[in-house]
């Protein structure tokens, strides 16, 4: 039970740290969202995010912090695995599964609910 106390507090002060972000600058949701994305693979380059993520559960893999780790984690067996070609290749491999779930449930929202452009 405390396991998703832990990850329910990590991922809530995640969420509230980046609402913050957005209101008290002018950045837009797109650029915080690569923010995060870049942190969460300059923690896993350091070290940092595996044992935070141990810690906090679901909380912190999750959120774009997660994604971002886990292109690096891809990138990194790339380049230990094909060289230089890795780098382009091991991120997109390792997130291969939830781009292509973005995609699938993207549509299928848009099937039902019916997006119209702004005018």
């Amino acid at each position: 039970m405390m396991e998703l106390v832990r990850a329910f507090l990590v991922g809530g002060v995640i969420c509230c740290l980046v609402q913050i972000l957005l209101d008290k600058t002018k950045l837009m949701p797109g650029r915080v969202m690569v923010l995060l994305v870049v942190s969460g693979a300059i923690l896993g380059w350091a070290g940092i995010y595996e044992p935070f993520a141990q810690w906090a559960g679901a909380g912190a893999s999750v959120p774009l912090l997660g994604f971002g780790n886990t292109l690096w984690k891809g990138v990194a067996k790339g380049i230990g695995e094909e060289g230089f070609l890795g780098i382009f290749k091991g991120g997109l491999t390792s997130t291969s599964a939830g781009i292509c779930g973005a995609l699938i449930f993207g549509y299928l929202g848009a099937l039902v609910f019916r997006p119209k452009m702004k005018g």
